[in-house]
């Protein structure tokens, strides 16, 4: 492989990021603004289309034919969704209490 080529790939990766960060961090802004909304479904749904839009034509630019590349845009995807998860957790204190399994014995 020549550079153009790893930086090509890490470019795809890095595109990833970008875009499952815009993707996932969408769907937290959007779950934020819907709750306390009227229209809840509408913003729902148009929130699906425009991340899915973007999401997909992202994915379709950067892999370029290229199945390498849209790994690698795949791989950034997934990792951007556990960031934003781990960015957007509740503080320690705030998170409710889980409930105990109830035991099952005959």
């Amino acid at each position: 492989m020549t550079m153009n080529e790893h930086l090509s790939l890490a470019y795809a990766f890095a595109a990833g990021v970008l875009l499952g960060a815009m993707f996932y961090g969408g769907l937290w802004w959007t779950v934020r603004r819907a709750v306390s909304s009227k229209r809840a479904a509408l913003w729902f749904l148009g929130s699906l289309l425009l991340r899915m839009g973007l999401a997909l034509a992202g994915l379709y630019f950067v892999a370029g034919g290229h199945w390498q590349r849209l790994l690698l845009c795949l791989l950034g995807f997934v990792l951007a969704r556990l960031a934003v998860m781990w960015l957007t957790r509740p503080p320690e204190g705030n998170r409710a209490p889980q409930p105990l399994e109830g035991s099952h014995a005959p």
